[in-house]
């Protein structure tokens, strides 16, 4: 399917978007990141506040935008970046919850605050998949995910499996308790809908998190931990960027 550009979510022309996207959630995030990562970053999007950003990491290029909150509004911006702007890797850049508790299988106990999650594949409660008669079971690009579990090897504070996406922020915490006796790493709200649209659009997607909050235990990082952690998911992020672009030399 082919989007026409600009759209109504993005006022960027062609040629403006690199082939490699970072999508925290928050648009102040990705402003943050062309602010204090990116050489010579310019704004090309500040449609409804969705801010995105193309500069220079060691030399590559590298474009960085907010995707907002939640499988809807993930869905828009990365379709309209892969099959508008023929963006060909998208690795979202997030925050994850914890679900440990007392009855949470040993796996997700084991996920730490500050930790690294690499999903490579999503368990969901969203409708996204069956709504659109999508014939897809929703993972990660074989070829991100490559390059991050080498970069990851010997790292202990990183950890790669499930990603649990769901469509409800205050979810009743018992049945956040149940969902944690499977093995799942964290939970959080896009990534179902941008390894759906990876597939789709015969492109490649990651997400990569970090662990925030346990809000089973009530627990979460303090701003300088959060800002450590976010930055070292960051860097790491960027690092594959680069890596990618080794590739396509």
């Amino acid at each position: 399917m082919k989007i026409d550009v600009p759209t109504p979510h993005n006022e960027a022309k062609l040629g403006e978007i690199a082939k490699t996207v970072l999508m925290p959630g928050d648009p102040l995030r990705a402003k943050y990141i062309a602010e204090n990562f990116l050489e010579d970053a310019k704004l090309y999007n500040n449609v409804r506040g969705m801010l995105g950003y193309t500069g220079k990491y060691k030399g590559v290029t590298i474009s960085v935008q907010g995707s907002g909150m939640g499988v809807p509004s993930m869905a828009i911006y990365s379709r309209e970046l892969f099959d508008g702007y023929d963006v060909e890797n998208i690795i979202r850049i997030g925050s994850a919850g914890s679900l440990d508790n007392e009855e949470a299988s040993d796996l997700c106990k084991s996920v730490n605050l500050g930790d690294i999650i690499i999903a490579e594949d999503v368990f969901t409660d969203s409708n996204y998949i069956v709504e659109n008669e999508y014939d897809v079971y929703p993972v990660a690009s074989e070829k991100l995910l490559e390059i991050a579990k080498e970069k990851s090897e010997g790292k202990e504070n990183i950890k790669i499996g499930t990603i649990y996406t769901s469509d409800t922020f205050y979810k009743d915490s018992k049945l956040l308790v149940e969902e944690s006796k499977s093995d799942i790493l964290g939970v959080e709200m896009e990534t179902l809908a941008l390894y759906t649209n990876a597939i789709i659009s015969n492109k490649n997607a990651l997400a990569i998190f970090t662990v925030s909050d346990k809000p089973l235990k009530n627990e979460g990082m303090s701003s300088s931990q959060r800002e450590t952690g976010l930055n070292d998911m960051i860097k790491f992020a960027l690092e594959i960027a680069v890596e990618l672009e080794k590739d396509r030399k």
